[in-house]
């Protein structure tokens, strides 16, 4: 059994790093590394933006909650396509009118300010450690879940993995590894559903199970109802504003191709999160005294699914987390390199230089979440809130100054600066000392919305050089 998960696994990752190397040799510039020289079609467009969403967070973290408090929690996931709505409707066509090779990128040109563009360096730097933390977290979970070896070990095997085939390969290597951990997810998922279904005689008598062992499972008592709103409000915010998911709209060749894809990474997801939700049902009737909710659909895993398939859906569960570290890597990469070395420290740095910075940062950014683990940062936490913090800091910091940047021709650089500050504070402070039973997105939104209007309001109007680009009717990308 252990020989036929260690060659599975084994096989999948030699492919990753054939693929990450492939990538290297096919990359030529800057444009291709950061975003594949704009020229995704709509299948591997859409594919790497699904891929990217489904992370530890739905495979892990989605059961987990699921089994530990009901499905209440799921009404936070129709968030989700909602808020895909929004991106392809109202944000992409002014977004993608000016493309650049990163978002605060964009800040800057929007808002023509180097300090903006740093701010938000920053802002994914540090929100960026969060939420790879997690995903380590998850990776020595099914390590420790299919080889047996201790889960520190396996985060550190998984972080290696990560960062060698991202630091070669860059966003070209992210999208057809993503690509492929899309097509090994849905398989995955698909298959292991009606196999877990096999234990019950069907699903009506999964759910009447359930509802013996767990009463509340299907009723709102789960989380109270200003919790419920509040991380709703988290996933709809981040799902617009986060910056490795906008820069795929600069990847994608232009509005069609964004639409489609974005209809396919929407179609995906939904179907995804629908799925895991039975099989966190099972798990609650099949596991009902696991330590922690996260462990479900690993043990689901090993212990319910035949031998090759339950592999292939823990190879799917670390394509999740995989597809969507790479990409924050790439994120926080060009943040350190574009947005902070080249803008604020060296001017002149040449392509090469730019780079080596970027790697630099990729290795920092992969390894510090590591050691925070190890000196016991959020122990016991289950991995899907460490996930919303991620995506409460990114909405409190981006959302507004993003979407507000291509909607409102008076907002000025005071403004953007004030809102990414604010709503990142305000968010950190909530998290630390507020109401838990309010999500600290709720209180970092509203801030970051009020410093935008007002101390954009209290300056000086941008000139028309600013916001003009966004507002001319022939830069709009509606094709």
């Amino acid at each position: 059994m252990i020989d036929l998960q260690y060659i599975i696994f084994i096989g999948y990752f030699l492919l990753v790093f054939l693929i990450g190397y492939l990538s290297m040799k096919w990359t030529k510039s800057e444009e291709d590394y950061w975003i594949a020289g704009s020229k995704l079609g709509w299948g591997i467009g859409g594919a790497t933006m699904a891929a990217t969403h489904t992370s530890a967070g739905t495979f892990i973290g989605t059961i987990g909650v699921i089994y530990s408090v009901g499905w209440s929690f799921g009404w936070v996931l129709i968030t989700i396509p909602l808020a895909y709505w929004f991106m392809v409707a109202v944000l992409a066509p002014r977004f993608t009118a000016v493309k650049e090779l990163t978002l605060p990128a964009f800040l800057q040109r929007r808002y023509q300010s180097k300090s903006a563009r740093g701010v938000g360096g920053v802002i994914i730097l540090i929100a960026t450690v969060v939420y790879i933390q997690a995903q380590i977290v998850a990776g020595g979970l099914v390590a420790n879940v299919v080889f047996g070896i201790e889960p520190l070990t396996g985060m550190i095997i998984f972080t290696i993995i990560l960062l060698i085939y991202t630091l070669v390969g860059g966003m070209l290597a992210v999208v057809y590894t993503d690509f492929l951990q899309m097509i090994i997810m849905v398989v995955g998922t698909v298959v292991s559903v009606p196999l877990a279904l096999i234990h019950f005689e069907g699903l009506s008598d999964l759910i009447q199970k359930v509802e013996f062992i767990k009463p509340l499972t299907f009723s709102w008592d789960g989380f109270p109802t200003v919790l419920l709103i509040t991380l709703s409000l988290a996933f709809f915010l981040g799902s617009v504003a986060t910056p490795e998911k906008v820069i795929r709209l600069y990847a994608m060749k232009n509005m069609k191709t964004i639409r489609r894809g974005i209809l396919l990474a929407v179609v995906v997801v939904t179907g995804i999160n629908l799925l895991v939700f039975i099989l966190a049902l099972a798990a609650m009737v099949l596991f009902p005294n696991l330590p922690t909710g996260d462990l479900a659909m690993p043990i689901i895993a090993k212990a319910v699914l035949p031998t090759f398939v339950g592999t292939i859906m823990l190879a799917a569960i670390t394509s999740a987390m995989m597809s969507t570290v790479d990409s924050l890597l790439l994120v926080a990469g060009s943040a350190l390199s574009e947005d902070i070395y080249q803008n604020m420290i060296n001017k002149k740095a040449s392509q090469k230089k730019r780079l080596q910075v970027a790697r630099i940062g990729i290795l920092i950014v992969g390894i510090v979440p590591l050691i925070s683990i190890i000196s016991g940062f959020a122990e016991g936490e289950l991995i899907q809130f460490i996930v919303i913090l991620f995506t409460a800091i990114m909405a409190a910091g981006f959302f507004t100054p993003v979407v507000g940047g291509v909607l409102w021709k008076r907002a000025t650089k005071q403004g953007a600066i004030a809102s990414m500050v604010g709503g990142v504070v305000t968010t950190g402070l909530w998290k630390a000392f507020g109401d838990p039973l309010v999500y600290p997105v709720l209180p970092g939104f509203i801030v970051s919305v009020l410093c935008y209007i007002l101390f954009s309001l209290a300056t000086k109007a941008p000139p028309e050089s600013a916001w003009k680009p966004y507002f001319e009717k022939k830069n709009l990308k509606t094709k």
